[in-house]
């Protein structure tokens, strides 16, 4: 373990295991403790033997004692050990902090740090003896968000910490991660001072460009550049070096050639600086991280357009931009620089600024996580823009992008993503389950909307930033032209919208106002004769309409009048306007968009978030789980496929309905399975490299006796020869329909649960649903239903028992870290229940990350 970390304040902190080197240290840090620290921490004010006690903890003799470090700089801070006594899954814990340091979250961060190393070695519960007047350390257990218990014992009291990590731990951890990024950011948006390192006179040259740019926006700031061969650049005062400016700079952005980045950087660590924008490419990114690292400051970039902060405290453009950003409510990530320009200049375009840019470039450091703390916290923020070419840690991601979401709109525009590599011999599943269906689930379940283009995104903004979101997904369409009207129509049947069926009321009072030949059912069709007086009033009619989610009107001139200036923003309901080759805003802050298509796909947005804020996020508690037998299986093994009686048993001990059957090696023992069964028997060959049983000639089915299964052996010896290790025999299955289940485990994602057709249909069909795991009940429902053919595959059978086993999969998959492949094909579906006929399982030795560990990026 070695890890960089922020504590409360946004101070930077190496956290790792000590060894016997950091003996010297430890005594330091335990002689420098006031009287009544001492005596809080060994129950006397001289403890006895320290040096030890010191020793023993960091001996490589005490494989049982385990301790690790906060170190700032070369300074220990703090100190959090356990040991294991007794009970291997038990272990006493005990921490020690700098008396100094004691109210920047230092142990907090300690014991995340020392609970998830535990957790690694098997511990599962800490306990500790406290005294009852060490209010402070009894308030650093308790509020770790474990599942705790106190018991008093006169003078003492005795502490246990369960060390699952919980929903309330998870949610402990982010409240201290997001206190701490957005104390450390505040030194890359919101500086006080900084300094443009490489501001050439050159008004061609970047850093020339960029420290324009913050003139012109009239930072509230000190600022300084820094340019031994200029006196002032852009009336900004040049000095030699970082070491020469007047005061340390919160802030330096680095425009300097990439060689010389990591001496610059290295400078201004030893100022003082706090953070750096590297602006420059083809930078060696060992070398600039070492000094980052070694003075612990954060980093932006490199290769990247830089950072601006629009707020009236600030007005920061550290970018090279063309044009100075606009201020607004728009917090802006993106690893494209490129992207960056095209977005922030069709915002702008339209009225829309942002509060915050950030160009990531190679993103050695701070990344969209530490974006999506910032703005959650930011009240200047009410939308948040997202363009990844990659995750850090989609764990991490979801989890805050799903926080985020929740009040405040997120939508991504998709990167391309390769969908090479996968395996050859890989199951249904994994051939599924490529990184951009593992993306895309993600993010739906995220709640992040996705967009695949720079113009769906400022639409889809556009709307979000003036309108509400819909109660549901019944729209009206109000036009002059009855043939774009219709066109409305379509498209937003295409976006899974649908046409709202107007009330008899709404129809007759549409009659009085329009002319004899108007179409007065929806999509209504106003004529091109009526005035904008009258549009309105047709609008006011439909909009009260119960049966009407949201508006869509479509208008163009004509030489009797144009009546877009009658479209208005109605109390309650969406409205997205129309305009034949115009996207804009119009009066009253009304979207209006160039042609339906992007009208309805805009809404379809709408309604999608809205839909997003309503689902439940409920896990259910499932009974009959044996998580210890099924580890017992998984557990130590080599990387490979589970032998089929070995799969029935980790399928059952999740609960899951298995049909079984009877592994034999021989024609005998597989004739006595089919008597035992008394019933026609399916064999399925077990030979090596044979995945795909039915495509490979490796199942017979129908057997009913003895003669026959001999027959179906001898085949099956002849077709695989010394391949064959035996035959898996089972009852054959009544009718039903057949489905897909499976797992793919991704390495940074996480399992991914996959539904659809199964049996033979798998292969003539591409037709699946996806979502990450765990899964909540609606997930489960979304999957369910998510693929195309879902509605006929399921009609009368048994929902809610389907419903099951793809909870039990998904749990499964989350708990077992070992399983990365699972196919279940067929799960026989009927209308009194399911049942797995066949199932496959591909393991290979758990690494057990840690997503949620609060640390910082390490490449």
């Amino acid at each position: 373990m070695n890890s960089r970390s922020l504590l409360i304040d946004g101070t930077v902190v190496t956290v790792r295991e000590l060894g016997p080197s950091d003996v010297s240290e430890l005594l330091r840090l335990h002689h420098s403790l006031p009287i009544e620290d001492q005596y809080l921490r060994f129950f006397s004010t001289s403890p006895r033997q320290l040096e030890d006690f010191v020793q023993r903890m960091v001996s490589p003799d005490e494989p049982q004692h385990v301790v690790i470090g906060a170190l700032h700089g070369d300074r220990l801070i703090g100190a959090a050990s356990y040991v294991v006594v007794d009970d291997p899954r038990s272990a006493e814990v005990a921490l020690v902090v700098s008396h100094t340091e004691q109210a920047h979250g230092v142990g907090t961060l300690l014991l995340e740090h020392l609970s998830s190393l535990a957790r690694r070695q098997g511990v599962h519960v800490f306990t500790a003896e406290v005294l009852t007047m060490n209010f402070r350390m009894l308030r650093v257990f308790t509020s770790m968000g474990f599942v705790w218990t106190v018991t008093p014992d006169g003078d003492v009291v005795h502490v246990e910490l369960g060390l699952d990590p919980g929903e309330y731990y998870l949610d402990a951890v982010a409240e201290r991660e997001t206190a701490a990024d957005v104390a450390s950011l505040t030194h890359v948006l919101r500086p006080g001072s900084i300094a443009v390192v490489g501001a050439g006179r050159s008004p061609d040259s970047v850093g020339n460009a960029l420290l324009r740019n913050l003139v012109a926006a009239n930072f509230t700031g000190d600022l300084y550049a820094v340019n031994p061969h200029a006196k002032s650049v852009a009336n900004v005062d040049c000095y030699a070096s970082v070491s020469e400016l007047p005061e340390v700079p919160e802030l330096a952005v680095l425009c300097v050639p990439a060689k010389a980045v990591p001496t610059v950087a290295e400078e201004c660590g030893r100022r003082g600086v706090r953070a750096l924008v590297v602006i420059s490419s083809g930078v060696d990114a060992e070398e600039l991280m070492n000094a980052v690292r070694a003075h612990d400051m954060r980093l932006v970039g490199p290769n990247c357009l830089g950072v601006s902060t629009s707020s009236p405290g600030v007005r920061m453009n550290a970018t090279f931009s063309a044009h100075s950003t606009l201020a607004g409510d728009i917090g802006l990530v993106t690893q494209s620089g490129g992207i960056a320009i095209g977005v922030q200049e069709e915002l702008r375009r339209l009225g829309l600024g942002l509060s915050n840019l950030v160009s990531t470039g190679d993103k050695l450091d701070i990344s969209s996580n530490d974006l999506l703390m910032w703005w959650e916290q930011d009240p200047q923020t009410r939308i948040v823009v997202l363009y990844l070419e990659s995750f850090g840690n989609p764990h991490k991601f979801s989890r805050l992008a799903r926080r985020v979401a929740r009040h405040k709109p997120v939508l991504a525009i998709r990167s391309a993503t390769s969908e090479a590599g996968q395996r050859a011999a890989a199951s249904h599943t994994a051939s599924t389950a490529t990184p951009s269906v593992t993306r895309d689930a993600l993010f739906r379940q995220a709640g992040v909307i996705a967009v695949d283009s720079v113009p769906e995104l400022t639409d889809a903004v556009m709307a979000l930033s003036w309108q509400p979101v819909p109660s549901g997904r019944s729209v009206a369409v109000l036009s002059n032209a009855g043939g774009l009207g219709v066109l409305a129509a379509d498209a937003c049947e295409r976006e899974g919208l649908k046409m709202a069926e107007l009330s008899a009321d709404t129809v007759e009072a549409l009659r009085t106002l329009v002319p004899v030949t108007a179409s007065v059912h929806n999509p209504v069709d106003t004529t091109a004769v009526v005035d904008e007086a009258t549009f309105a009033r047709c609008l006011d009619v439909i909009a009260v309409d119960p049966a009407v989610d949201a508006v869509i009107t479509v208008t163009v001139p004509t030489a009797l009048g144009d009546p877009t200036a009658g479209v208005h923003r109605l109390n309650g309901k969406p409205i997205l306007a129309v305009r034949t080759g115009q996207t804009e805003r119009l009066a009253d802050n009304v979207p209006c968009y160039a042609e339906p298509a992007r009208a309805a796909a805009a809404l379809a947005r709408l309604a999608e978030r809205a839909d997003w804020l309503a689902r439940p996020r409920e896990f259910p508690e499932l009974d009959r789980i044996d998580l210890p037998a099924a580890q017992a299986i998984v557990g130590g093994r080599e990387d490979g496929w589970l032998a089929p009686d070995e799969v029935v048993k980790l399928l059952k001990a999740f609960g899951l309905p298995v049909l079984g059957g009877t592994l034999a090696t021989n024609a005998e023992h597989a004739i006595a399975a089919q008597q035992a069964y008394d019933s026609p028997v399916a064999l399925k060959a077990v030979a090596d490299d044979l995945l795909h049983k039915s495509k490979g000639g490796g199942v017979e089915l129908g057997i009913a006796d003895a003669g026959g299964v001999a027959a179906a052996f001898r085949a099956f010896q002849q077709r695989f020869g010394d391949r064959l290790r035996g035959v898996f025999v089972q009852p054959m299955a009544s009718g039903g329909r057949e489905l897909l289940v499976g797992v793919a485990a991704d390495e940074k994602f996480g399992p991914l649960v996959v539904t659809g057709l199964g049996g033979v249909d798998t292969d003539l069909v591409n037709d699946r649903a996806a979502a990450l795991a765990p899964l909540s009940t609606v997930d489960a429902d979304d999957l369910l239903h998510g693929f195309r053919a879902a509605g006929s595959a399921l009609a009368g059978t048994n929902e809610p028992a389907v419903r099951e086993v793809l909870l039990r999969v998904a749990e499964l998959a989350a708990s077992l870290p070992e399983v990365v492949e699972l196919d279940i094909n067929p799960l026989l579906v009927s209308d009194t229940g399911c049942v797995v006929v066949d199932a496959r399982v591909r393991v290979t030795p758990a690494s057990h990350n840690d997503p949620f560990l609060r640390q910082l990026r390490t490449s």
